[in-house]
């Protein structure tokens, strides 16, 4: 794992593509000139000055890398994209299709869009944040070229066999004498987009085998049909047999890809979907790069829990999603669902991720997740402020804050491909109303959100600032107060209790999930006491407010009244 000291990641996700539109009109599947295109340039020192007096240490810039677009770029020399297998009018940002370049759409200068980068990363390093990009291994753009790759490099499939399905020296998976199908009923950019290319064809001959494992030329309208697969050395439609006994020339490729934007000042590569890649070559590339670039952040994208031990200590990630863990438990208790209870959280960090909590990445919203605000999930950004203050202080592991979720922005309504599901559109070209609002033409600040966004903004910037600042919940250990609780009057189950500490800083963190108000005597362990030395009247005082609650025994407990849908880091 890597090297780097910085023992509390606080990430702000943004897309460029949205982050610094101004535009109002979010036309359905409106083009760039209706809707509009955020720029890298829109990211200014007064955007990451704001981003970095919240309280955030990086920035992951989602989907800067180029990729497959219905938006014609063929007067910069850049080749136009085929529309029936590109996804929005925009485009996916995984379905990459030069590795090597930046989004064209991102530029002010198209013809100067790596230099464009370049001063991002510079600006975002001056003002204290560190960046990370994407990485996608598993699959690439039907389109994938590269015409900016450096001298020398051979291109992804340039020295393929394509007369057969598999080689472990070919960097794609082939379906021989077959043509690829374009899935049936696919309308690329609505019944308005006109473009010459857009017949219900595309001329891939022979077939490649589709991102999401489909290993036939004629993937559904559900699969990842815009995508094609990578092949790593292992057979997937023979049961997942590896064929490697050295790095297939592939591995070597995407080594240099890294390699190349580590060289111009990333930070951190958030890896998409690492479970679809074998795990010998995560073993293989991040130790090497870290030979080179030893403070590299590795992200991974992770669903299966059985192997999160195998990509920490094998794969040597720093990081991996805790999707499928704590945000599930967090957005069932958030939604106030049946049966839903505080001791599933007990049960993420006793089980699922027992020994790796500090390598859990937790989040209450990103890209692929529904909005906090929308009505898919819970309506009301003010309900997530105990699962976000859990969250982000449950363990030494990164916290992430996707863009706009800082002023309740809700998602409402379909924007082209992406429908209306409670999640803003990456496919789309798109503003954000809630979000423009704090961006006001660039001046970055509160004077056009109202008295509730404010507010909800305000918790947020509290709440990572604490986060950050505070010695016990950046760095300090756990210890969970439900077990000690549960006996007495008054104990819930949508209550939550734990303790952060270190040997100058303690910190009670004390949540309540239910949509009324509770009260009751918080109680301490002796061994936990004995442990922080603490003894007789105790003095608690509230990080947000600096409201004091006193004690005059301690061996007592804490009597302490939570709001509805609230929470409080007390210190001590």
């Amino acid at each position: 794992m890597s090297t780097n000291k910085n023992h509390k990641l606080i990430i702000y996700q943004l897309l460029p593509r949205l982050f610094g539109n101004v535009k109002s009109t979010n036309k359905v599947n409106g083009s760039v000139e209706e809707n509009g295109v955020g720029k890298l340039n829109d990211i200014t020192d007064k955007a990451l000055a704001e981003i970095n007096k919240m309280g955030f240490s990086h920035v992951w810039y989602t989907g800067v890398i180029e990729h497959a677009t219905m938006t014609d770029h063929s007067r910069y020399g850049i080749k136009a994209d085929d529309p029936d297998v590109v996804k929005g009018r925009a485009g996916s940002p995984y379905a990459i299709k030069d590795y090597y370049d930046i989004a064209p759409d991102l530029a002010v200068d198209v013809n100067n869009r790596i230099s464009e980068f370049k001063q991002l990363i510079a600006r975002t390093h001056s003002n204290g944040l560190k960046v990370i990009i994407d990485f996608v291994p598993n699959h690439v753009a039907r389109t994938y070229a590269s015409d900016a790759k450096p001298d020398g490099v051979r291109d992804l499939g340039q020295d393929d066999d394509a007369s057969v399905s598999f080689s472990p020296v070919n960097d794609f998976y082939y379906i021989p004498d077959q043509h690829f199908v374009v899935p049936i009923g696919y309308n690329p950019g609505g019944d308005e987009f006109h473009h010459p290319l857009k017949d219900g064809k595309f001329d891939e001959y022979p077939a490649k085998a589709t991102g999401n494992d489909v290993f036939n030329a004629a993937p559904s309208i559900n699969d990842w049909f815009e995508t094609v697969k990578l092949n790593y050395g292992v057979y997937n439609p023979n049961g997942e047999k590896i064929h490697f006994t050295s790095e297939p020339p592939l591995w070597n490729k995407l080594y240099d890809i890294l390699a190349y934007w580590s060289d111009m000042g990333v930070d951190g590569f958030r890896c998409d979907m690492i479970e679809m890649v074998p795990v010998e070559f995560w073993s293989w590339l991040i130790p090497k790069l870290r030979k080179n670039y030893p403070e590299l952040i590795f992200i991974g994208e992770a669903y299966d829990k059985g192997q999160y031990d195998n990509y920490i200590n094998k794969g040597c990630f720093d990081y991996l999603y805790d999707k499928v863990g704590l945000y599930e438990i967090i957005r069932k208790l958030t939604c106030d669902e049946w049966g839903a209870s505080t001791w599933g959280i007990n049960a993420v960090w006793n089980h699922d991720t027992c020994g790796l909590e500090d390598h859990m990445l937790r989040f209450m919203e990103n890209h692929d997740e529904q909005r906090i605000a929308s009505r898919y999930f819970a309506n009301d950004p003010f309900l997530a402020i105990p699962g976000m203050i859990v969250s982000a202080t449950l363990s030494t592991g990164p916290v992430m804050i996707y863009f706009g979720q800082e002023v309740g922005e809700p998602a409402i309504g379909a924007s082209g491909f992406s429908g209306d599901d409670g999640r803003t559109t990456i496919f789309d070209y798109w503003g954000m109303p809630e979000y423009q609002k704090w961006v006001n033409n660039g001046e970055f600040n509160e004077l056009q959100l109202s008295d509730n966004q404010n507010k909800i903004r305000n918790f947020y910037s509290k709440l990572l600032n604490c986060v950050k600042r505070n010695e016990a919940l950046r760095e300090g250990d756990f210890y969970e107060l439900m077990v000690a609780n549960e006996h007495q009057p008054g104990f819930d189950t949508k209550l939550y209790f734990f303790v952060r500490y270190t040997q100058s800083q303690r910190v009670l963190v004390a949540v309540n999930f239910n949509r009324h108000e509770k009260e009751m005597v918080v109680k301490f362990p002796q061994d936990l006491l004995k442990k922080l030395n603490v003894h007789g009247n105790i003095t608690f005082t509230d990080s947000s407010s600096g409201r004091i609650f006193d004690t005059q025994d301690i061996a007592t407990g804490l009597k302490i009244h939570l709001q509805p849908s609230s929470g409080l880091l007390l210190h001590f």
